[in-house]
């Protein structure tokens, strides 16, 4: 029987031209093996339908043409870049300001980073050789998959945080994504976080850009949650609506840790968000959100992966997707209790608003079972707004569309209501109530 060979699309073919282009600049990193990276993603292909991960967001498809690598800009458009920014950006926080895919040190809080917490920027680590740089990598299952790979290859920027065993402090790191130009470009940024024994940390992220703006971030967060320690992750995208936005998040729990993690998604469209969650200690806790606000024909996947392999873990996940339009969600997620994680209490939901008949969601909740005392549970839920709850409003005076636009910011306001950082909830609220006065 004759080989078949898949025929490389455009795209496919631009990323191989570039990565020539680019292995020239690369500096020697025995910590990232990006010849091994872009092997792996060509060997693979941009995801298509096929493939059953992707099967509802046809990378392939979607991105027709690959956008170079971009610059660093100059300071002076970095500033007007940034000033144009909306997320978190009236809490008291330690920032870390990227604007195209690139620190900018001038921009940055490097000389006010929390006691107990270090930042290295990953330039600077990879320059030095860092030891903190064996840390970066993501749980199994993400290394196998072909957007974090094409992260590795072409990785420019990053950061290494550390928090201190024992350390709690009181003022979050916000990581500052921005977009601006006039010409497309790609950006492969990754951050990693190790939290020692008993730390307490707050990290906020924020991804935003003009629209028009044609850009192609892939971003991922490696995080390491040592035992007994605490971390609490709130991130937002308010892309501009001309952006393919990848990212991945990576979670590896020790003993006793605690991971709480809230995604929003009003921009891009078209966005994945994906999650791998490694839960390798006894007794952890763990809470992963998002919700997801579309209209105009946006797509956002949020695609998780919790693989528990631990004694005792207790994990929830909810996710809300509201469609207004042709917009579609996504949502993919899939818990796995290994036979070793006994007295496992999973709970995974994903709930869909529907305000137009014209939207569409795909709802795929898993579970593998391979343990025999556990409480796991999964559902699924689409519908229009309940009829009776908006003529109950109604019959007290207010519009149909003031009352419509209450009950869909208390359907989204679950999700996001696991946030304990006040600044960071009210901040999401507002972008919740700032989408539905946007709408009409």
């Amino acid at each position: 029987m004759a080989d078949v060979t898949n025929l490389r699309s455009p795209a496919e073919a631009g990323l191989s031209k570039l990565f020539e282009t680019a292995r020239q600049s690369f500096a020697s990193e025995a910590a990232i093996s990006r010849e091994e990276a872009f092997r792996f993603f060509e060997a693979t292909g941009l995801p298509s339908r096929r493939v059953e991960a992707f099967k509802y967001t046809d990378l392939r498809a979607a991105i027709s043409e690959a956008a170079p690598p971009s610059e660093a800009p100059s300071l002076d458009a970095a500033r007007v870049a940034v000033g144009r920014g909306k997320g978190f950006a009236g809490i008291e926080a330690a920032r870390l300001t990227f604007v195209n895919g690139h620190l900018v040190r001038e921009l940055s809080d490097l000389d006010r980073v929390p006691e107990g917490v270090t930042v290295v920027p990953l330039t600077e680590a990879m320059t030095s050789g860092d030891a903190a740089l064996k840390l970066l990598g993501p749980v199994t299952q993400a290394r196998d998959n072909p957007i974090y790979q094409l992260n590795t290859a072409f990785l420019a920027d990053g950061a290494l945080i550390t928090v201190a065993p024992g350390a709690k402090p009181a003022q979050p790191i916000h990581l500052r994504f921005v977009g601006t130009g006039d010409r497309p470009f790609s950006t492969a940024t990754r951050v990693l976080v190790n939290l020692g024994e008993g730390a307490e940390f707050s990290l906020l992220e924020s991804h935003e850009g003009p629209d028009g703006l044609t850009c192609q971030p892939n971003d991922a967060l490696d995080v390491v949650v040592g035992p007994k320690a605490a971390f609490r992750h709130t991130r937002l995208n308010i892309e501009g609506d001309a952006t393919v936005a990848l990212s991945t998040l990576s979670l590896k729990v020790e003993a006793e840790g605690r991971v709480e993690t809230v995604n929003l998604v009003t921009g891009a469209v078209l966005s994945r968000h994906q999650i791998y969650v490694l839960v390798s200690g006894a007794d952890t806790n763990v809470v992963v959100n998002g919700a997801a606000m579309l209209r105009k024909g946006q797509l956002a996947d949020s695609t998780l992966l919790a693989d528990h392999a631990a004694v005792g873990g207790i994990g929830r996940e909810q996710f809300k997707t509201v469609i207004d339009g042709d917009a579609t969600g996504v949502f993919q997620g899939k818990i796995i209790v290994r036979q070793v994680a006994q007295k496992t209490d999973g709970k995974m939901k994903s709930d869909c608003l529907l305000l137009t008949d014209e939207g569409q969601m795909m709802n795929k909740p898993e579970l593998e079972i391979f343990a025999d005392d556990v409480a796991c549970g999964h559902g699924a839920t689409c519908g229009t707004p309940d009829e009776d709850l908006l003529f109950y409003l109604m019959a007290r005076g207010l519009p149909r569309p003031i009352a419509e636009s209450l009950l869909v910011q208390a359907f989204v306001g679950e999700a996001v209501e696991a946030v304990t950082h006040e600044g960071a909830r009210a901040a999401l609220i507002g972008e919740i109530e700032a989408w539905l006065k946007a709408r009409g």
